[in-house]
């Protein structure tokens, strides 16, 4: 729920409260002073009837007989309320009557009980009329507080509006810090303030940042190309050919290097693909099935080093996808090599590629965890085996840089692994 439409909400129950304990204690207040106005009517009254009865004069003739009424018998004295019908407009109308004892004419004479009346409709009419004032007042204060904060939500908060669409529309990649406008309102020129500051530091930390991962890259490549050609000299010079030991120690180090180099360079491609330092202008339309018979032509002396079958199938004609070349490369590759690898000998790899998806599905051992956590930096199948465990991880953030969606199947009948990237 939105800032303004919570707050509307209180006022508007504030205000509504407020007004109906104010309406209902007005309504009591104006009730109990109508009608002790018509109890101090009806007691002058009384006192004037005594007045006559005590200068011995008789009561005086009303033309209404339901204002006088005298009566033998005992009644119930002092105020009461009662309906009478109306003989002209038939129907019960509301009196207040005062019930009183007294002697007309001889003080000698029989004790009667005098009961006088007024009609309340007045009294109920004025109160109708200011129960309907205060609804009215009621509604029209409503519908102002809505009103107003209509307006306040169009003109008052638009440069919060502003900043939000900036947050939104805001992309660090550009190495650009916000530039928000310092509006009239101090409340949102702070804010604005705070974080046009925020984003300076942002961009100034994330380009430390690059620079230091592009140095680190480019500085660490080197030595270890170096360390790993100088390894392979040293491999193939003939005093070491009489020295086993040594010659062991040394293919040690040179695997240690060369997966060194592996790890150095996948974790280089994740950290620029987190970082989205490939440039959109850099996607160019890539023809997946071509992409894909080259990097399986090239891997023919290793399938057949492990005693593979791959079939591939590919519905053609397929339109082009628009990737990062090499990206795209890199994702074929991982794919194709994580069927290899995890396989067994004399296993298969089948590859079927559409408008819709890429699937690779290959034999291999049993699963005991749950696939999806190989998706996980240096997760493997097995835990001795030298690859980095980042060749998932990598085709995952390439499907998630692009907007595709990949996930990982195992069926246990035939251990058949699965890899799916949905294109759309």
């Amino acid at each position: 729920m939105k800032l303004l439409a919570t707050t509307t909400r209180y006022y508007l129950l504030l205000t509504a409260g407020l007004f109906m304990v104010a309406s209902v204690l007005l309504y009591l207040g104006l009730d109990w002073a109508l009608r002790s106005e018509v109890e101090e009517q009806l007691v002058n009254r009384e006192l004037y009837l005594r007045a006559l009865v005590a200068r011995g004069r008789p009561l005086p003739a009303t033309p209404f007989a339901y204002q006088l009424d005298r009566r033998p018998r005992p009644r119930a004295l002092g105020f009461s309320d009662t309906l009478l019908l109306d003989p002209l407009e038939q129907e019960m109308v509301p009196y207040r009557e005062l019930t009183f004892q007294l002697r007309p004419g001889d003080p000698a004479g029989a004790l009667e009980w005098i009961t006088l009346r007024k009609s309340l409709v007045e009294t109920e009419d004025v109160l109708g009329v200011v129960l309907g004032v205060m609804l009215g007042v009621l509604a029209l204060l409503l519908a102002g507080v809505v009103t107003l904060n209509r307006w306040l939500a169009r003109r008052v908060w638009k440069p919060f509006q502003h900043t939000l669409a900036a947050l939104r529309a805001y992309d660090l990649h550009r190495h650009q810090p916000l530039g928000l406008p310092t509006p009239a309102i101090e409340e949102f020129a702070e804010l604005n303030q705070a974080l046009n500051q925020l984003s300076q530091r942002l961009v100034a930390d994330y380009e430390s940042l690059r620079e230091f991962t592009e140095n680190a890259a480019h500085e660490t490549q080197t030595p270890l190309a170096i360390i790993q050609a100088k390894l392979e000299q040293l491999l193939q010079a003939p005093v070491l050919q009489e020295d086993e030991q040594l010659t062991t120690l040394l293919s040690d180090a040179l695997g240690g290097t060369q997966r060194l180099s592996r790890l150095h360079q996948s974790l280089t491609l994740l950290t620029r693909l987190e970082n989205h330092q490939f440039a959109p202008t850099q996607a160019v339309p890539v023809y997946l099935d071509q992409v894909l018979r080259d990097r399986v032509a090239l891997l023919e002396p290793l399938l057949e080093a492990r005693q593979l079958t791959l079939t591939l199938h590919a519905d053609l004609p397929l339109p082009p996808l628009t990737l990062h070349p090499g990206l795209a490369d890199s994702l074929l590759q991982n794919l194709l090599h994580n069927a290899i690898k995890h396989n067994h000998p004399g296993g298969r790899v089948d590859v079927l590629l559409n408008r819709r998806m890429l699937e690779i599905s290959n034999t291999g051992p049993a699963l005991s965890v749950d696939p999806a956590q190989f998706f996980e930096r240096f997760r493997k199948h097995n835990a001795a085996s030298d690859s980095p465990g980042l060749g998932l991880s990598i085709a995952q953030h390439i499907c998630s840089y692009y907007g595709f969606g990949i996930e990982y199947a195992y069926a246990q009948a035939g251990t058949r692994h699965t890899l799916r990237v949905q294109f759309c």
